[in-house]
């Protein structure tokens, strides 16, 4: 059995997407799945175990008719049986119709019909996430109870975790913060003395990105005893929070990286609604906002969770 799966979005989207792919292969062993995702997600199935090839395509209305054609005809070489598509636009529907995959699976476009697909499922858009993906396995006639979003670790990325924590110095277990996300500083600078005050042995250290080097250096400035570090790819962020005794984060790639390395987990919410984006547990409790704003959300707040105050 030959399977290709179009998601379109970033790599926090591919990651929720796993437990389908999972299913998939957990029914049909033997099973070829590739996914066709956008160049800037690939690295997110490093920590996949059941897909076979990444290929690489722009959805986002960058592509020229040349780009769809090649894709279309890629797709036709391949000879896939089915393909599951999370994208709702008619045209892509249309060229998966063209592609000649018997079996074209999906969501019921907004109430309108099929939509060039064989085989589709109401989007229960009230549930989690992942759990929505995982009802299109019902259109291929697999019954499988959903189960948990897991991440696969490279044992190279295991072994750079490892060495990290020793150059690190942390000795006593450690508390990762993913400061991205918008919440303001002075509030990590409350929960984290909060921390070490209480838990004197225990290590804090930041995940460095792109956007958070300004508030990383505010908060070891204030803090000099908080540590970093920068993993290069998403299977070293894995092992990173694997590792770790309790995950704080805002909504985003870390939060479903601890989710799939079932790390515990607090997470900030803003707008978002906790349900959709975190399944139930007693390990991954959020946090959510009195307002939309993540900044309305205060320190005593995080910090009664954390202690279960």
């Amino acid at each position: 059995m030959r399977v290709v799966a179009l998601i379109p979005g970033g790599v926090s989207e591919q990651i929720l997407f796993f437990p389908t792919l999972d299913g998939i292969k957990r029914n049909y062993p033997e099973a070829s799945i590739d996914v066709v995702v956008e160049p800037r997600s690939k690295g997110a199935y490093r920590v996949c175990k059941s897909v076979n090839e990444v290929l690489a395509f722009d959805f986002q209305d960058r592509s020229s008719l040349a780009d769809w054609a090649n894709l279309v005809g890629n797709l036709r070489d391949r000879e896939y049986e089915a393909v599951i598509t999370l994208e709702q636009r008619w045209v892509i529907r249309l060229l998966l119709w063209l592609s000649g995959i018997p079996t074209r699976v999906g969501f019921i476009n907004n109430g309108n019909g099929t939509g060039f697909l064989t085989n589709t499922v109401p989007m229960k858009t009230e549930q989690y996430v992942a759990k929505t993906y995982h009802d299109l396995l019902s259109a291929l006639e697999i019954k499988s109870e959903f189960s948990e979003l897991t991440v696969n670790l490279p044992k190279s990325d295991i072994d750079w975790a490892q060495e990290t924590q020793k150059r690190l110095g942390v000795s006593a277990g450690y508390i990762l913060i993913d400061v991205e996300g918008g919440y303001p500083a002075q509030s990590w600078k409350s929960v984290i003395q909060d921390i070490l005050q209480k838990q004197p042995g225990m290590s804090v250290i930041l995940i460095k990105g792109e956007g958070s080097n300004d508030l990383i250096r505010d908060l070891i400035q204030s803090i000099p005893e908080i540590k970093t570090t920068s993993p290069e790819d998403i299977g070293k962020l894995a092992a990173m929070i694997a590792g770790a005794n309790l995950m704080l984060c805002a909504t985003g790639l870390a939060m479903h990286l601890s989710v799939g390395v079932q790390t515990y987990t607090l997470a900030l919410f803003g707008a978002e609604e906790p349900a959709k984006l975190l399944p139930q547990s007693d390990k991954f409790i959020a946090i959510k906002s009195p307002s939309e704003k993540i900044s309305a959300i205060l320190p005593e707040n995080v910090l009664a969770k954390i202690w279960g105050d």
